[in-house]
Formats: structure tokens, C-alpha cells, sequence
């Protein structure tokens, strides 16, 4: 039986894992937390990503953790409405085969669904990584060795694996910090959510029933790291302190569980390579297309999907099918990091003309025929 050791216990580490189990693969997932992460912001799945999500069988159970269609209020700085978008228009827009769920059930749907077929090991790192033509060969910070067929590394985008085996240098740091946390009280009208976009920052609020409700904020800075070094309940307070509506609410809320935040720097990684012999990068590690794209979640269950399939065509040729892999998802990956680079606009717009562009284009969409356009577009784009 294949071995496979699978650095990074998130969504591209653990839907790797299970795509390999099915395939008759004995995956080792090994995970640096103690335990498994919850929470984390809203991921869409369409097109390829919820195609990728039904052959891995996972669309029954995330069907429970869809948030599923509901009214978004675009608000003015003192939290007044401006434009209102029913929920009717998103099903028009994307469509039937399109689900939206919080990542934590994302990654807890894909370990419920691997658990009992993969050793995962938690607060566990790798120390050591040697390759011959035959195996890998691993030493884990328990002072085991583990040797395998195949080594990914899916441990995010300052993947240590990725330093360790390809050198560093190929995170791109973007000027962003991004912060998404749930709410106790959302603090506005059920089934709804509530978005204000104002130039270089976005401030979101979901009210989506309990365990269900969170915020959402992302804003452009001239020093990510130091954003960080305040810690997420200053630093929010500082960048959006002049707003109202549910927004000091939220913010409040944060300061009583600040360690359920997550809050971090927006980067993207850009390789010209994401294989070495039998070591093979997934998902953040090799691509990072950042939340600005709206298709990580998606892409990296791709991935591993197409992994599994490439591996299955070269049976014991394990160097030729992550070349046929590489080959065949770059152009997909190239293709959502330009799109993210460009959906900065949307969520960190540099000036009060560029909002008001993307407020004409929300309006736009209301209208019937431009709907059926949008939608039609969508549709291209993830095919």
C-alpha cells in the first residue's frame, strides 16, 4: 500500500488525505496545532470547487452548514442603508450548484469524513526532509522517522515546507490585514448581512442565526506587521472607530474572546515550481491566491481532487503524474491570483469615485437582464 505523509491538517491538507484514502493510500496528515481550528470567514464553493466537493462525497454534509441565500445591505459610515440586494438576486446570479459555508465546517465536515481513514497527528511538526528516487524520508518533532511514497506539503502560506525544500522568498506580501470572527449578537436583522465599503477598507456584519453569525473586516495599511503586533481588537478600533451601525458592537464583542479571532496579513505565493521529485506543495503552500479571489477554499479541494486523479493515471510514477498535475491546475491558479489582485478594488477600494463605482455596478445587478449577464459570466469563468 502507498504511503503519503500530508504536512498541514486545514482543507487542502485533509482533503488530500481523503482523496488518497479512497484511493487506496495510507495518508499520514501531520497538523503543528494541538487541536482542530474552528471559525474563519465564508467560503463559496462553485464551479470546479463544488464539483471537486461532490467527488470527494462531501456535499451531504455540508449541506447542514450552508448559510444558504440571504438579504445583503450595503450601509452608509453611520450605518444606514444604501442599496439592498434581496437574496432572490444571489440565487439568480450563481445558481443551483453553488454552496457558501463557514471554512471551520469546511475543515470539520472533511475530518469527520477522514478521520477513521488517516492517522492525523496533532501538535506535531517535521523536523527534518530528505528525498531519494525511491521515498521520502521525514523525522517529526517527536523524534520519529516516517518514510512514504509521496510528501505534500499543505501547510499554508508560510508553509515550512515549502522553506525547507524550495528555499524562501516566495511569499508576496500585500498591503491588508483581514479579520473574521463570530458573533454572540450580530446586532443586525436576521438572515441578512450588512456591508460597508468605504475607500481602502470593508467592514461586514452576518446575522445568520446562532453559531452562524460572524464579522468580517478587511482594510488596506502601510504596515501589516504592525497591525498584527496591536493585536486584533486595537487595531480594528483604530480603523474603524469612526463607523456606526453594528460595527462598535462587533468590535466590542471581540474584546471579550479576542482568541477567537482570526486576524492576519494578505499574501499571496508565487512559485515557478511546485514539485521536487516526490515532494509536492497544495493548496495556500503553492498558490495562495488570498480572500480577495473568493475561490482558496474551492482551489484547494480541486487540487487535491486532480492530485488524486494524476497519481491514479501514473500508477507508481509518482514524479510524472505531479508533473501532469502542475501542468494541468497552474493556469487556474495563475488565472484567481490575477482575480484577486483586481478584487482588491472591491474590498479595499482606493478612493470615494472607486466605491461609487462598485455601488453602480451592485445596482446593475438588480436589474433582470444585467442579472442573466452576471450570471452567465460567473459561469464562464468557473468552467
Amino acid at each position: 500500500m502507498k504511503r503519503a505523509i500530508i504536512v498541514g491538517g486545514g482543507i487542502a491538507g485533509l482533503a488530500t488525505a481523503l482523496r488518497l484514502a479512497r484511493d487506496g493510500w495510507r495518508p499520514l496528515v501531520v497538523e503543528r496545532a494541538s487541536a482542530r481550528r474552528s471559525g474563519g470567514y465564508l467560503v463559496n464553493l462553485l464551479g470546479p470547487g463544488y464539483d471537486a466537493a461532490e467527488r470527494l462525497g462531501l456535499v451531504p454534509g455540508l449541506i447542514r452548514h450552508d448559510v444558504g441565500l440571504f438579504t445583503t445591505v450595503l450601509v452608509r459610515a453611520d450605518g444606514r442603508a444604501k442599496l439592498t440586494v434581496p437574496a432572490a438576486i444571489a440565487e439568480a446570479t450563481l445558481g443551483p450548484r453553488a454552496m457558501s459555508v463557514f471554512r471551520g465546517d469546511l475543515e470539520s465536515t472533511l475530518y469527520e469524513a477522514v478521520r477513521d481513514h488517516a492517522d492525523i497527528r496533532f501538535g506535531a511538526t517535521v523536523t527534518t526532509i530528505e528525498q531519494d528516487p525511491d521515498q521520502v524520508r521525514v523525522m517529526l518533532s517527536d523524534g520519529t522517522t516516517e518514510h512514504a511514497d509521496l510528501l505534500v506539503g499543505a501547510d499554508g502560506a508560510r508553509s515550512a515546507t515549502r522553506t525547507a525544500v524550495f528555499g524562501p522568498g516566495h511569499q508576496v506580501d500585500l498591503p491588508y490585514v483581514v479579520a473574521a470572527f463570530p458573533l454572540a449578537h450580530p446586532g443586525v436583522p436576521a438572515s441578512s448581512g450588512t456591508t460597508y465599503i468605504g475607500p481602502g477598507r470593508t467592514a461586514a456584519i452576518l446575522n445568520l442565526g446562532p453559531d452562524r453569525s460572524a464579522a468580517f473586516f478587511t482594510y488596506r495599511c502601510a504596515d501589516p506587521a504592525a497591525e498584527l503586533r496591536r493585536g486584533p481588537v486595537a487595531a480594528l478600533q483604530a480603523a474603524y472607530g469612526d463607523l456606526g451601525g453594528g460595527v462598535p458592537a462587533a468590535i466590542h464583542q471581540l474584546g471579550q474572546d479576542p482568541a477567537g479571532a482570526y486576524f492576519d496579513t494578505v499574501s499571496q505565493v508565487v512559485m515557478p515550481r511546485w514539485h521536487n521529485g516526490r515532494i509536492v506543495l497544495l493548496g495556500d503552500a503553492a498558490w495562495c491566491v488570498t480572500l480577495f479571489a473568493g475561490h482558496g477554499a474551492a482551489l484547494a479541494l480541486a487540487g487535491a481532487d486532480q492530485l488524486g486523479s494524476a497519481l491514479q493515471q501514473h500508477d507508481g510514477d509518482v514524479p510524472a503524474a505531479l508533473t501532469e498535475w502542475e501542468t494541468g491546475l497552474r493556469p487556474e491558479a495563475t488565472k484567481r491570483q490575477a482575480v484577486a489582485r483586481r478584487g482588491m478594488l472591491q474590498y479595499a477600494p482606493p478612493s470615494s469615485f472607486h466605491v461609487w463605482l462598485g455601488d453602480l455596478a451592485v445596482r446593475a445587478i438588480t436589474l433582470p437582464g444585467v442579472r442573466g449577464l452576471v450570471r452567465r459570466s460567473i459561469e464562464r469563468a468557473n468552467r
